[in-house]
C-alpha cells in the first residue's frame, strides 16, 4: 500500500485506497502528507483526518507524533469525553492552529457549531476507515464538515471495503481521484482461520479448552453486544482468568487504561465489541476469537485482521451456533475460502451440524421455523404466517406451538401439546385466523365459553365548582 500510495499523494492527486486491515494504510498517508507540510508552518489547521472511533483517532495521532518527533510539525486529537480538560485542550488546538487535527466527526461538529473553528488554511483531508464511518451513520456529519472546508484541497479516502455508498461519496467530494486496491476484503495470508460448531452453553467451556490446549500469548474476544461483553467478562473472571472488557459505555480513561494494560501484558485476554476491530494495532497479538459471528461479513475481516499484522502470523477462531450458520456462509463467500470447522470436544456434549442453508430467526421468518421469502413456520409460542414460494403462489404457514418445534438454539423441542381441548368455535375470528390458530376456552361439558361483557361504570357526579369529592 505504501509503495503505491505515497508517490500519488506526493504528486498532489486525490486518492481512493482500498486494502485489508494491517497493510500500513496510516503511514501510507501520514508520511507523504508530512513531507508536503514540513517547513511551511502557519497558525491554522493544515491537515484534517477523520476517523470513526476514539481508539483509532488516538492511535493515528500517536503515529503522527512518532513520525514528527524531530520536526516542527504539531498535532492534536479531537474526540468525545466527559472530562472538561479534554474539551479545553481541543479548543485550544483548534483556535491557535495545528498542522494536523485527528478527529471523530461527532465531536468536531460540536466544536464547529460554536463558531471558533477556522479551516481556511486546510490543505489535506483524509477519511480513514471511510466505510466504517458510513456504517456508523456519520455521513451527514462528514458532509457538513466538508461543506466548510476550502474547495481547493487534496482529499484522500482509505477504506477496507468499497461498497457503492463509498463510490457515491467519493464522486461528491473528490476530483478525478487515483485508485489503489489491494486484496479487497481478504484476511492476511498469515492468519490461520478455523471455527468450532457450538451451542451457546458450550462457548465458555470451549474458551477454557482453547486456553488450555493452545499457546495463547494474547487474545481479543469479540462479542456482538455490550451486554454479551460484560457477561463473558464476569464468567471468565469467576474462573480466575485475568481479563478486561472494553466497549463504548466505558469512559475514555477506562478504555485507554484497559488497552495500555493489555499491551503491557498485565493480562492476556481483552473482551470487546467491534470498537476494537478498526485500526487498533497491538503488537504480537497471537489469537482473535469471535464469540459471536459478526452481523456483517466485512466486520469478520476487520476482527481477524487484529492478528498477523505486518507479515506476522496468528490464529482466528470463530464459534458458530445454529443461528449463525447462514451468516458464516456469507463470510466464506466474501473471503472466497472455506474455513475448517471442528466440533466441540466430546466431553462438552453433542455439537450442532453445520448447515449453511439455515437462516437466522427474524428478518421476515417465523420464530423457530423457516418460510419462503416471507412468513414461516411456527416454532416458539407464536406460529408462523404464510409464505410465498418461488413460483409466486402463497402457501399457508403452520399454526403456533407453545412448546413444540425446534428451540432457538437449534435443538429439538418437546412434544406439541395444544393449550385447550374441545371443539373450536369456528365462528370466532381467532379460530379463523391462520396465523394465531387459537382455540377458545371450553367448560367441563366441552361447550365453548363466551366472554362476559364488562359493564361500563357511570362517572360519579362532581359537586359544584368542578372539584372532586373528598372525605372527611
Amino acid at each position: 500500500m505504501q509503495a503505491q500510495a505515497i508517490p500519488i499523494i506526493l504528486d498532489g492527486h486525490d486518492l481512493i485506497a482500498c486494502a485489508q486491515t494491517g497493510t500500513g494504510k496510516t503511514a501510507a498517508y501520514l508520511i507523504p502528507a508530512f513531507q508536503r507540510l514540513i517547513g511551511k508552518g502557519q497558525d491554522k489547521v493544515r491537515m484534517l483526518v477523520l476517523a470513526p472511533t476514539r481508539e483509532l483517532a488516538l492511535q493515528i495521532e500517536a503515529n503522527a507524533q512518532a513520525l514528527t518527533y524531530f520536526t516542527d510539525l504539531s498535532s492534536a486529537v479531537i474526540f468525545g469525553g466527559k472530562d472538561s480538560a479534554y474539551w479545553d485542550d481541543q479548543k485550544k488546538a483548534l483556535v491557535n492552529g495545528c498542522d494536523l487535527i485527528v478527529a471523530t466527526p461527532g465531536r468536531l461538529i460540536t466544536h464547529m457549531m460554536l463558531g471558533y473553528v477556522d479551516f481556511s488554511g486546510l490543505e489535506i483531508l483524509v477519511l480513514d476507515e471511510a466505510d466504517k464511518m458510513l456504517d456508523m451513520g456519520f455521513y451527514p456529519d462528514i458532509m457538513s464538515i466538508i461543506s466548510q472546508l476550502p474547495p481547493v484541497r487534496q482529499t484522500l479516502m482509505f477504506s477496507a471495503t468499497m461498497p457503492p455508498k463509498i463510490r457515491k461519496m467519493a464522486s461528491e467530494i473528490m476530483k478525478t481521484p487515483k485508485e489503489v486496491s489491494l486484496a479487497i476484503s481478504k484476511p492476511a495470508a498469515g492468519i490461520k482461520q478455523m471455527a468450532y460448531m457450538a451451542y451457546d452453553e458450550q462457548k465458555i467451556p470451549l474458551i477454557e479448552h482453547i486456553l488450555r490446549e493452545r499457546e495463547v500469548e494474547s487474545m481479543i474476544i469479540f462479542a456482538s453486544s455490550k451486554i454479551s461483553v460484560d457477561r463473558i467478562t464476569r464468567q471468565l473472571k469467576k474462573l480466575n482468568y485475568p481479563v478486561e472488557s472494553l466497549h463504548s459505555d466505558k469512559s475514555q480513561e477506562e478504555r485507554q487504561a484497559a488497552l495500555r494494560a493489555f499491551e503491557n501484558r498485565e493480562y492476556r485476554i481483552i473482551i470487546g465489541t467491534d470498537v476494537l476491530s478498526r485500526g487498533i494495532d497491538i503488537d504480537n497479538l497471537s489469537h482473535v476469537l469471535n464469540y459471536d459471528v459478526p452481523h456483517d461479513a466485512e466486520d469478520y475481516v476487520h476482527r481477524v485482521g487484529r492478528t498477523a499484522r505486518a507479515s506476522s502470523t496468528g490464529e482466528a477462531i470463530t464459534f458458530i451456533s445454529p443461528d449463525d450458520m447462514g451468516k458464516f456462509a456469507l463470510i466464506e463467500r466474501l473471503i472466497e475460502q472455506d474455513v475448517v470447522k471442528l466440533p466441540a470436544p466430546e466431553e462438552m456434549g453433542e455439537s450442532p451440524v453445520y448447515d449453511p442453508t439455515r437462516r437466522s430467526p427474524g428478518r421476515g421468518f417465523g420464530r423457530g421455523g423457516s418460510g419462503q421469502r416471507s412468513g414461516g413456520g411456527g416454532g416458539d409460542r407464536r406460529g408462523g404466517g404464510g409464505g410465498r414460494s418461488n413460483d409466486g403462489n402463497r402457501r399457508e404457514g403452520s399454526g403456533g406451538q407453545r412448546r413444540g418445534g425446534p428451540r432457538r438454539d437449534g435443538r429439538p423441542g418437546q412434544e406439541n401439546r395444544p393449550r385447550n381441548q374441545g371443539p373450536a368455535n369456528t365462528d370466532s375470528p381467532v379460530a379463523q385466523n391462520p396465523v394465531t390458530g387459537g382455540v377458545p376456552p371450553v367448560n367441563a361439558e366441552g361447550e365453548a365459553v363466551k366472554k362476559k361483557k364488562r359493564k361500563k361504570r357511570k362517572p360519579r357526579p362532581r359537586p359544584e365548582g368542578g372539584q372532586p369529592p373528598v372525605n372527611s
